[in-house]
């Protein structure tokens, strides 16, 4: 991890001072840094928009770009998108130096401009779209939780993360078992699990919101010819090891099942 990141990690933490505007999500030497700013662009249609910026620093940072993920309550997911694309294209002027804050100065001073023309090419948004996706195809994820202890919460915000990044597939219950299998862009099925990792999404034995840190990627890749497309995004509760294994078998991933399902009942 270089010494720049932590130097500008410092600084950023001293400017945004204020609760909740800085919040390190995690630190490591082999995986780099991530950390969530949040801050308030003013007058965008006679409304504040809060921003919560999400950056994932690699370990050869500011040599190699940052990762950053985008999400606003007062702004579409297409828009949030537009303004990731722009961030990434002016981080691309800052390589190999500290960039974060000027991104953030940037898109403080640029939001009007970049909402304004994502209204203008809203109508060409799903040619573009569909051509950008065929490029990595559509990619399967299958994640392993160890429990809930906030379920009602947990699965109301695992609804919304794949609402707001279009990604379907399951929530699955079977006894103790709890699996998440998703499906859609590869680009945000990477978001998906920075969420998944970074965010306070469930509560420990003491009722404290915290992280998910026993979360397991049991598979990752591209959906082949022969597995079902989901439609839609649900939660499903089984109560059998069969009635699991035909939801598995319906969606052509017999072989997705048979490899990963069957150890995880040694366990539970």
């Amino acid at each position: 991890m270089s010494e720049l990141a932590l130097e500008e990690l410092s600084a950023l933490a001293a400017i945004y001072c204020e609760p909740d505007a800085c919040e390190v999500l995690a630190v490591s030497e082999t995986h780099g840094i991530t950390f969530r700013i949040q801050i308030i662009v003013k007058e965008l249609l006679d409304t504040d928009v809060l921003l919560k910026l999400l950056f994932h620093l690699p370990v050869n940072y500011p040599s190699t770009l940052p990762d950053i993920s985008v999400n606003s309550d007062q702004l579409t997911r297409a828009q949030c998108t537009d303004v990731k694309d722009k961030l990434l294209e002016q981080a691309k002027k800052h390589l190999s130096e500290p960039m974060v804050h000027d991104l953030i100065l940037w898109i403080q001073q640029h939001l009007n401009d970049v909402i304004r023309q994502s209204a203008t090419v809203c109508n060409e948004k799903p040619a573009l779209s569909k051509g950008a996706s065929t490029e990595d195809g559509i990619w399967m994820l299958l994640l392993h939780l160890d429990h809930m202890r906030a379920k009602a919460k947990y699965v109301k915000t695992v609804e919304k993360w794949t609402s707001d990044l279009r990604l379907t597939g399951r929530l699955m219950f079977m006894g103790k078992i709890i699996l998440i299998l998703l499906q859609g862009d590869r680009s945000n099925i990477k978001e998906y699990l920075i969420l998944q990792k970074t965010s306070k999404v469930d509560v420990d034995s003491s009722g404290k919101k915290c992280k998910e840190k026993m979360i397991s990627v049991l598979c990752e890749t591209k959906v082949q010819s022969q597995h079902k497309r989901f439609q839609r995004f649900e939660v499903k509760e089984y109560s059998t090891l069969d009635e699991l294994q035909k939801e598995f078998e319906t969606a052509g991933l017999t072989t997705l099942f048979s490899e990963f399902v069957p150890p995880l009942l040694k366990y539970n």
